[in-house]
C-alpha cells in the first residue's frame, strides 16, 4: 500500500493535466505487449509498416519488458494541455545523471539494461539527443494526425467527467473514482498494490508537502501508477475514462422514423449524444472529419434539439429535453 497525506492545503493544489509526451512514450509499451492493449490494435497495423524507418531499437528500449518507463521521459506536466514539442525540449534539458539514473531505476540491475542503453549510459547526452531524436520522429510519423487527435478527445472527455464529479461529489469521491485500486480516508490517498507485477522501491508514504499533486489520465495503464522515485514531485497516472472507444466502429442507426426525419447522419449524432461530447469526439466516434460532424451539430442546436456549454476552447455539445423526448 502506498499512502499520500494530503496536508491542509494540498487539496487546493491539487491538478489535472493530460500530455501528448506521456502518451507517446507509454504508447512504446504496445510494442513490447500488444495483447495487453486491444483498443489500439488497428492504430498499430497501421503504423507498423513505417516502423521500420525509426530508430526501432531505442523505441523499444525505452519501455523495459514490465512496462516500467523512466520517469524523466515523461516531465511533470507544467500545464493542463502541454504542447508536445515543449514538452521534448524539456526532455532534451535532462541532466546526464537523472538519465543514467531513470534507466538503471527502471531496469532495475545493469544486467537487464538492453545492449543500446547499456553502450548509451557510457554518453548519457548522446543517448538523450538519439531517444529524443527518435521520440521526435515517432510522434510525427505514427501519431501526431490520426492518432493523437482521438486519443485527445478521450482525455478532454475524461477531465471533463472528473470536473463533474469533483462539483457535485466532492474531492473524496473523485480522487477514490479514478481506479479501484484507491481509496480516500482522512486527508490519505492510498494505493493498492495487491496487484502490481513488480515490486518497486515506493516509500509507503509520500508526503504532498505543499507541492501539489498531478493527476494524468492515459490509455495505456490498466490501473493507477505512481512515479518510480517516490522523492519526485508527485505524479499519480490513471486509466482514462472512455479509452475502450479508441477502437469503436461507428455505431449504427436503427430508429427509421428518426432517420427519415432528420436524416443518416444527424439521427446518428443525436443519439450519440445522450452523453455531452465535442466535435471532436463526437468526429472520431464516427469516423469522419470535425467538419462535417460540426454542420449537422448547428443544424441540429438551431432547431433547438442540443445545448452548448464552452470549457476554454472546447465545446460540448448534448441534447435538451426536446432532443430526448425525440429520441424517445
Amino acid at each position: 500500500m502506498i499512502e499520500f497525506r494530503f496536508g491542509v492545503g494540498d487539496l487546493a493544489t491539487t491538478s489535472f493535466a493530460y500530455s501528448a509526451l506521456q502518451e507517446t512514450v507509454f504508447s512504446l509499451r504496445c510494442l513490447h505487449d500488444p495483447a495487453r492493449y486491444p483498443h489500439h490494435r488497428p492504430w498499430l497495423r497501421r503504423i507498423r509498416p513505417h516502423l521500420a524507418g525509426l530508430d526501432h531499437e531505442v523505441l523499444t528500449a525505452l519501455s523495459a519488458p514490465w512496462l516500467w518507463v523512466p520517469d524523466f521521459l515523461t516531465p511533470r506536466p507544467r500545464r493542463a494541455r502541454p504542447v508536445f514539442a515543449d514538452e521534448l525540449d524539456t526532455l532534451r534539458r535532462t541532466p546526464p545523471d537523472v538519465v543514467a539514473d531513470g534507466f538503471r531505476a527502471t531496469y532495475r540491475t545493469e544486467d537487464a539494461l538492453p545492449p543500446v542503453i547499456a553502450r548509451g549510459l557510457a554518453d548519457p547526452p548522446a543517448l538523450l539527443a538519439r531517444l529524443t531524436d527518435a521520440l521526435d520522429a515517432y510522434w510525427h510519423t505514427c501519431l501526431r494526425d490520426d492518432w493523437w487527435p482521438r486519443v485527445q478527445a478521450i482525455l478532454e472527455g475524461d477531465l471533463a467527467h472528473r470536473g463533474r464529479m469533483l462539483a457535485e461529489q466532492g474531492a473524496a469521491a473523485m480522487l477514490a473514482g479514478l481506479d479501484d485500486r484507491l481509496t480516500w480516508s482522512e486527508g490519505r490517498l492510498l494505493l493498492s498494490t495487491r496487484d502490481f507485477t513488480v515490486a518497486a522501491p515506493w516509500s509507503d508514504a509520500v508526503g504532498i508537502a505543499g507541492r501539489g499533486m498531478v493527476l494524468l489520465p492515459t490509455l495505456f495503464a490498466r490501473g493507477a501508477q505512481p512515479l518510480i522515485d517516490p522523492s519526485r514531485p508527485p505524479v499519480l497516472v490513471y486509466p482514462a475514462r472512455g479509452r475502450a472507444t479508441l477502437s469503436e466502429e461507428p455505431p449504427p442507426v436503427t430508429r427509421d422514423a428518426l432517420v427519415r426525419l432528420l436524416g443518416r447522419p444527424r439521427a446518428r449524432l443525436l443519439l450519440l449524444l445522450a452523453e455531452p461530447a465535442s466535435t471532436t469526439e463526437l468526429a472520431h466516434r464516427l469516423d469522419v472529419t470535425p467538419g462535417a460532424v460540426s454542420q449537422h451539430l448547428a443544424v441540429l442546436y438551431d432547431a433547438g434539439l442540443l445545448s452548448r456549454t464552452r470549457t476554454g476552447r472546447i465545446v460540448r455539445y448534448a441534447r435538451t429535453e426536446l432532443g430526448d423526448d425525440l429520441c424517445r
